[in-house]
């Protein structure tokens, strides 16, 4: 009586079925006939019980549980003037051998009789109830069903489709049906769809092949509209309790659902079969139709694969430009190139419709990769969740079926992830996975990507130790933490020691040899550069040249190289020695930026500055938004033509950073920037503002001795130089360095400005800069200057000494404090200071010339050599240091 009262809906049909079945006598001696009528509706009583008890579990597929139910069944001689116990047997033994052999039904293996005993038993039933004729039609049914799903699993695809001819669907499709109908119906028409699509048709009978794939396409979409339905009207009968049965001790506890083999092909095998013929936009329309099913307990599995799937189409397949929304149809154009008139779900309508998700006030995704994040972000919180974390031995094939699930949602993740620059938040994706990926190198491998590509330099290259752990053989992964070392978090001692492991594998490393060289000879070439002691500067000089060789001898094909190489060559000075492997790298890589860059800074350092000049124009036309090169250009026309000429590039300059980063520009950045989405920053076109213009050739300040300036000249500077400080200073955004680019070019402007005497328009460049970073040591330096160029020393000497407070070891601030000070009459203390440029700077001519008038000034012997040094330096000094080069693997 216990599970009678479980029962919800069918406690109704319970009670229906009693009164047909307890019926009065009316003829013959009453008190003989009454204890007939007692006993019959006993027996009519427990007979309906069981048979609802067999129903339940035929719709929640619990076919273990059958076998007892029949056995309690023949006990008391139910239905033994027909087959219906042999029915509900041979569908126990037919399920049970199927779940038995799932790898070999996905490999289309046909199953043998005398390999597999209870599809033989099954099989005996099946052909002792089809001979006989006893059951009525209802079951007569569900027999061709279960028959053909026999003739399938044996490979008799012909048969299997007679068998579902034979099989009166509409007596499936009825009102008031037991929920198992719409399983049977769903694996019905799977079946029959799949058996069409295992016929062989010869090449002659193309319309016959075309016929029977849309008939075949036909039955996946009834199949899988049927199959939803089954699992919505499952989850009805399972969570909604009777209203005097709802307490909470007498609800039976939910069941796992586990779908088989045809279940699942019921749900999977329309948009297969459309993607697999090459209809995508088919395809995935059927992927947002099933999508927007209202969810079952039984379905989370299906949407989660349906989810990844229609992901990876939209982003393999789907183009920003020809993205349609999710609620609409297809595009007539998609449509038509794939021989359709209209999509196939409003071709084929299904019988039995699921509820879907009204979609009124619903969010709706704007553009491809927004739908396919947010699709990979759901099924990620699902496969995450539903990973097997247990480590025991009998878990190790259910934790690899997790570990696979997760893994390929991860891996579109990233591609995703990474069109929009989204790396912080792969990252942190990624990290939730670490807990059921130990040892998994390939997830390991793309957080330590993922980490280094967002920034987080610490992370990344300790995941990258611990993928070096895991695969000790692989070069790469030392490597990989070595650049993270060299270019993010200037470790360079690590880096060296990483390198120098690679290094040490020999022939081991392959290919990444000269790789590992090219690493360990640019950790010894940032280190020299780093170095406040001569000897260890020079000893790391030696060694990184005796690397980059090395590097340069094992592959001399190898640009970049060659192009390092020239570069620690220039650094040492042997500027004719570095023009050949420079010329082998352009040779290489004709248009490499750091490669012409290199060369207009050996041209400079030749004094070649028209030829230079030339160089530097080249690489702009090839690389027309780099910043670094602008500086190198301005500073050679400020050499060659004059700082008028210099102040026009400057100008450009300060456009083309409007036009690039400024927030009032309109347009997003690339999708393949690793700037976050957040970072990036824009409005409306109707917000845009002019064009800055920086030079006014007609203000001069009145202390040179030219026009003093107007009350409107002084407002147009003032409106034309504030343009962009009023976004610097007050809705900054994006990255460090847009902005540390911003500051240089005011003060490059502002310097030029000096060099012209012009000092107002100099202390207007000047503000512009502090508004961005105020304390800045490059700031402080260009505020000392022009405080010395009007006299006002004490005011210099003061910012000067913030500056070395900030950046003690600063070339040109060294300098100008220590000729401050000998200018002052505080000789020794000046001396002192130019001493330590030199120590740390010893090819700065400008230095060494500082240090050579500090000694003059008090009659020192040394004072020639140090002029005798820095007019050999400057011989060979560029127009800006070598180390402007980026120096990273």
């Amino acid at each position: 009586m216990s599970s009678f009262q479980k029962e919800n809906d069918a406690a109704k049909s319970l009670f229906r079925r009693l009164e047909f079945a307890v019926t009065p006598i009316v003829s013959g001696d009453y008190s003989h006939h009454r204890d007939r009528a007692t006993m019959a509706s006993r027996v009519s009583f427990t007979q309906v019980r069981l048979e609802v008890e067999l129903e339940r579990y035929r719709a929640e597929c619990q076919w273990d549980k059958m076998p007892a139910i029949i056995d309690q069944m023949q006990a008391a001689r139910f239905h033994e003037d027909d087959d219906y116990g042999t029915l509900m047997m041979a569908e126990a033994l037919l399920e049970e051998c199927l779940q038995e052999n799932m790898d070999l039904l996905r490999r289309a293996t046909p199953l043998l009789d005398k390999t597999q005993t209870r599809l033989y038993r099954a099989k005996g039933h099946l052909n002792t109830i089809l001979s006989r004729g006893r059951l009525t039609p209802r079951y007569l049914n569900e027999a061709l069903l279960l028959m053909a799903k026999v003739h399938y699993v044996q490979g008799r695809y012909r048969d299997a489709q007679g068998m579902c001819a034979r099989v009166g669907l509409e007596e499936l499709t009825q009102d008031d049906q037991p929920t198992y109908h719409l399983r049977l119906l769903a694996e019905g028409f799977v079946i029959k769809g799949l058996s069409l699509d295992h016929q062989i048709v010869s090449s002659v009978s193309r319309v016959r092949l075309s016929e029977r794939e849309e008939e075949s396409l036909s039955c996946y979409l009834r199949a899988c509209d049927a199959a939803l339905s089954f699992l919505q009207e499952l989850d009805k009968t399972v969570t909604t309790p009777h209203a005097k049965t709802a307490k909470a001790n007498l609800l039976p506890p939910p069941v796992e659902m586990d779908l088989g083999y045809f279940l699942q092909a019921a749900l999977q095998s329309a948009y297969i079969c459309l993607l697999r013929r090459g209809h995508l936009a088919q395809g995935a329309h059927q992927l947002r139709r099933v999508l927007r099913v209202v969810e079952s307990r039984g379905s989370q599995s299906f949407r989660k694969s349906a989810a990844r799937k229609l992901a990876g189409v939209l982003l393999s397949s789907v183009s920003e430009d020809s993205y349609w929304p999710p609620l609409g149809p297809p595009p007539s154009a998609w449509l038509h190139r794939e021989g359709a008139a209209a999509s196939k779900d409003a071709i084929y309508p299904t019988v039995r419709p699921p509820q879907r998700y009204s979609t009124e006030c619903c969010f709706c995704p704007q553009d491809v990769v927004e739908e396919a994040l947010l699709l990979l972000l759901i099924t990620e919180s699902m496969a995450s969740g539903e990973a097997v974390i247990s480590r025991l031995p009998d878990q190790a094939e259910a934790r690899q079926a997790s570990l696979q699930d997760a893994t390929s949602v991860y891996d579109l993740l990233t591609i995703g992830m990474a069109r929009r620059g989204q790396y912080a938040m792969l990252s942190e994706c990624l990290e939730r996975a670490m807990k059921f990926s130990f040892n998994e190198f390939h997830l390991w491998h793309q957080l330590g990507l993922s980490l280094m590509a967002a920034g987080k330099g610490v992370g990344a290259v300790s995941v990258f130790k611990e993928c070096a752990r895991m695969r000790p053989e692989d070069p790469s992964l030392p490597l990989l933490a070595a650049k993270v070392c060299i270019g993010q978090l200037h470790r360079f001692e690590e880096a060296e020691a990483l390198s120098q492991s690679v290094v040490s594998m020999g022939e081991g490393a392959g290919e990444l040899l000269p790789r590992a060289y090219l690493a360990l000879g640019l950790c010894c070439s940032l280190q020299a550069s780093d170095a406040s002691l001569k000897a260890d500067r020079n000893d790391f000089n030696k060694r990184a040249l005796q690397a980059l060789s090395k590097a340069h001898s094992l592959d001399p094909l190898d640009a970049q190289i060659a192009m390092y190489l020239a570069l620690q060559l220039a650094l040492v000075r042997q500027v004719s020695a570095a023009m050949e492997p420079l010329q082998a790298a352009l040779t290489l890589h004709g248009d490499d930026l750091h490669s012409l860059h290199l060369l207009t800074l050996l041209l400079s350092a030749q004094k070649h500055y028209r030829h230079a000049l030339d160089t530097v124009g080249l690489a702009l036309s090839q690389h027309p938004d780099n910043f670094n090169l602008l500086f190198t250009k301005v500073k050679l026309e400020e050499a060659l033509l004059g700082p008028a000429v210099a102040l026009q590039t400057c100008e450009e300059m300060l456009q083309r950073w409007q036009s690039r980063y400024d927030v009032s520009r309109s347009s997003e950045t690339d999708d393949s920037s690793s700037t976050p989405m957040a970072e990036r920053t824009e409005v409306s076109p109707g917000g845009r503002k002019p064009s800055i213009h920086l030079t006014l050739p007609d203000f001069q300040d009145a202390s040179t001795g030219s026009l003093s300036p107007s009350s409107v000249a002084v407002s147009r500077l003032d409106a034309a130089l504030s343009e962009v400080s009023d976004i610097s200073s007050s809705r900054r955004q994006g990255p460090t360095y847009i902005w540390t680019t911003l500051e240089r070019i005011w003060l490059q402007a502002g310097e030029l400005f000096m060099a012209d005497s012009r000092l107002k328009e100099a202390q207007f460049c000047i503000a512009e800069a502090s508004s961005i970073f105020p304390n800045s040591h490059s700031l402080l330096l260009q505020r000392g200057r022009l405080a010395e160029l009007r006299g006002q020393l004490d005011e210099a000497k003061g910012l000067y000494d913030e500056a070395l407070a900030i950046h003690p070891t600063g070339e040109r601030i060294l300098v100008h404090m220590g000729r401050l000070l000998v200018r002052t009459g505080r000789v020794h203390l000046g001396e002192k200071i130019l001493r330590d440029a030199v120590q740390v700077h010893s090819t700065s001519h400008e230095a060494w010339s500082g240090l050579g008038e500090a000694l003059q000034s008090r009659s020192a012997s040394q004072a020639p050599d140090c002029f005798l040094t820095a007019l050999e330096l400057e011989a060979s000094c560029p127009i800006r240091p070598f180390t402007i080069i980026l120096r990273e693997l």
